[in-house]
């Protein structure tokens, strides 16, 4: 198994004008990108102008879930051959994703609970907790549960690659892999487990951190360190609009809502890099 979970996407070889998709396309530009499909993709179903706006960004939001993904996955395919340069190329992508995943909330922070109020009833049981795309991110950070599958039932293309994603090792996994590649101890645990601070992981870091035999995986903790940071700023500006823009009230799904994501804001992601801050 690769790892590869991200959903498939059009392959053009040489010989392949991606235009042959979008024969009505008006200039290869607008061929190339599938413009009128891409425009054709926004249909609110309330007369509220803020809907279109959530409508595309929500839509934004899930076209950058999966290019995270990609370079993610790249820094973990790269970390299980050793190849720590690799790695951190592909986490310096992802944190420039992160980094407008992040400023994306902009564009809703500002809308009222009035404006938001008259055309949430149109979303019916649609909740950004359903997203697949989003999950497979979560899975791939370590933070693990296989109950979470069970909303995907119905949908064996999704259910099938997070269930796949919940089998391979995590990107923190294969960080950790590497420092016990280099004779640290590691406790094992199982590969659908979810990550829990571990005195032990915190120690390895620690010898990373001060033994310069060691000191070329100190980039490492600091790129994963990078990413984990911006995963709290994504985490606490989804809460904080939130709780502008609707408040407390049970969210859409049958999600508890402010309170969840206020939990969620809280948790640090690789938490021994945090952690170990406090012995150095």
């Amino acid at each position: 198994m690769t790892g590869q979970t991200h959903r498939p996407h059009l392959r053009f070889g040489p010989d392949q004008d991606p235009g042959d998709q979008d024969p009505g396309a008006s200039t290869p530009y607008a061929r190339y990108v599938r413009l009128a499909e891409l425009h054709a993709l926004q249909r609110p179903r309330s007369t509220e102008p803020a809907e279109y706006s959530f409508i595309v960004t929500t839509q934004v939001m899930e076209l950058l879930f999966d290019l995270l993904h990609r370079d993610w996955d790249a820094a973990r395919t790269a970390l299980r051959a050793d190849d720590l340069d690799g790695a951190l190329a592909a986490l310096r992508r992802g944190q420039h994703t992160q980094d407008v995943l992040t400023g994306s909330w902009d564009l809703l922070a500002t809308m009222t609970p009035a404006e938001f109020s008259a055309f949430r009833p149109t979303l019916g049981e649609a909740s950004g907790f359903q997203s697949s795309a989003f999950l497979l991110l979560e899975f791939l950070l370590g933070n693990r549960s296989e109950g979470l599958l069970e909303m995907y039932r119905d949908s064996p293309a999704e259910y099938d690659a997070l269930f796949a994603a919940l089998r391979t090792p995590s990107l923190y996994a294969e960080a950790l892999a590497v420092l016990a590649r280099r004779g640290l101890e590691i406790p094992a645990r199982p590969v659908t487990a979810r990550h829990h601070p571990d005195p032990a992981v915190e120690a390895a870091w620690r010898a990373v951190y001060t033994d310069p035999a060691l000191a070329d995986l100190v980039p490492l903790g600091e790129a994963l360190l990078d990413t984990a940071e911006r995963v709290t700023r994504w985490r606490q500006r989804h809460y904080s609009t939130v709780k502008r823009t609707m408040g407390g009230k049970p969210g859409t799904g049958g999600s508890s809502g402010l309170s969840w994501l206020k939990h969620s804001a809280d948790q640090d992601v690789f938490p021994e890099l945090w952690s170990v801050r406090d012995n150095l």
